[in-house]
């Protein structure tokens, strides 16, 4: 397993597909950054770290996908991944917010984004990034972000999790095929207020007849 730590990027994720395009990249190679001036989140949104304090990450993961309607699996392992590595810890109330979003009670405290990639030849790998608020204290304008250090009124060791987390996730790929039903259970089991109803408010988007049309095709 191969780990190349940087003290600045614009996003881990970028500079491991980058390096996908140019060499051949072995599988579970990991990009760790101390600061990330362009993160992103789901749905182009942005993740703010400070500097030294986070976990910022992306792992590269070859030959577990084969099927694009199985994607999802990957989401899957490795948030059960990460839940593993902070129970371990002993963070208490965690959970998944749907679909990739890690919090501890109500509180925002880490976000996966996956990106994956289809060759030619219908292989697909994946570049998997990961945002976790590890020793970070204050967030100013979030008040729905938390680190670990405010939860459990302690620091931790970025390198210790972060390889606590990989042990946990290629565990998980290895066992996939005999425990993929447990694993989709589990991670039910961890969604976030799923026992609750929640209201949701959609913008209204103007959408003409035409380019519906052409959707419904």
């Amino acid at each position: 397993m191969k780990v190349i730590k940087l003290d600045a990027i614009d996003s881990t994720n970028e500079y491991l597909k980058d390096l996908i395009g140019k060499q051949l990249v072995d599988n579970f190679t990991i990009v760790t950054a101390e600061n990330q001036t362009k993160g992103k989140g789901q749905m182009g949104s942005v993740w703010n770290s400070e500097i030294g304090k986070n976990l910022i990450m992306s792992i590269l993961i070859k030959d577990f996908i084969f099927d694009i309607s199985k994607i999802f699996n990957l989401n899957i392992a490795f948030s059960l991944a990460v839940i593993n590595a902070l129970e371990e810890r002993k963070i208490p109330k965690v959970s998944i917010k749907w679909p990739n979003d890690i919090m501890s009670d109500t509180k925002k405290i880490g976000g996966i984004l996956i990106e994956n990639s289809i060759k030619s030849d219908g292989t697909i790998s994946s570049v998997v990034g990961l945002g976790l608020n590890v020793n970070q204290t204050y967030f100013q304008d979030l008040p729905k972000a938390s680190s670990l250090a405010i939860i459990c009124h302690a620091f931790f060791n970025k390198e210790e999790l972060l390889f606590s987390i990989v042990e946990n996730m290629k565990l998980n790929l290895l066992t996939w095929n005999q425990q993929s039903d447990l694993m989709w259970q589990k991670y039910t089991n961890y969604l976030f207020k799923k026992e609750f109803q929640c209201h949701f408010r959609i913008k209204k988007i103007k959408i003409s007849w035409a380019l519906f049309k052409v959707f419904l095709l």
